[in-house]
């Protein structure tokens, strides 16, 4: 007879936010939970546990997924950028408080759509992905990019116009690296 106390236990290695990171976890261990608790990379919330919410949202291999639907272990060899790893992002620049802040990041504090913070993380990172398939979306784009993510704030005014800051800092960054490389 199987003891069925003893759970299967895998070592994973991913990269997260540039940082080769292993650790050995349960078969069913969330990815959620192995950032948060295994890796103590808080940043990434859980809200739903059902992928319907979206502040679990990171970007695997530059995508955005719902960590609370992925197991760990299937994140093995693949890129994780959680929502601290975007203060590292090539794009990422020191703003007005020191802190280095990518587009999505410095737009959302410039046109407060970080509302109560929870769901933030999961906006920047969806917010950061979308605009490298769209760099210049409208406001109905922008609002259609966000849909996927829930904020019980209801401040999707102010998340709607930090999209569009943020897909103006993102031109003004791509401008200043082509002058500088010219």
């Amino acid at each position: 007879m199987t003891d069925m106390t003893t759970e299967q236990v895998h070592d994973v290695t991913v990269n997260v936010n540039g940082v080769p990171r292993t650790a050995t976890v349960p078969a069913r261990r969330l990815l959620s939970d192995f950032l948060r608790h295994d890796l103590e990379l808080t940043g990434t919330h859980v809200g739903c546990e059902h992928g319907v919410c979206g502040a679990c949202t990171v970007l695997l291999d530059g995508k955005p997924m719902r960590s609370c639907l992925m197991f760990a272990v299937t994140a093995q060899d693949h890129r994780i950028t959680t929502v601290e790893g975007l203060c590292d992002a090539p794009d990422a620049r020191p703003c007005a408080t020191g802190e280095r802040m990518n587009p999505a990041q410095q737009a959302f504090a410039e046109c407060h759509g970080l509302q109560c913070g929870f769901c933030t993380p999961g906006f920047l990172t969806t917010v950061t992905a979308y605009l490298e398939e769209n760099p210049s979306p409208s406001q109905e784009e922008a609002r259609e990019a966000i849909s996927g993510n829930l904020c019980r704030c209801t401040g999707y005014q102010n998340i709607v116009k930090s999209v569009l800051r943020a897909a103006e800092i993102r031109t003004e960054r791509l401008e200043e690296n082509a002058g500088e490389s010219a």
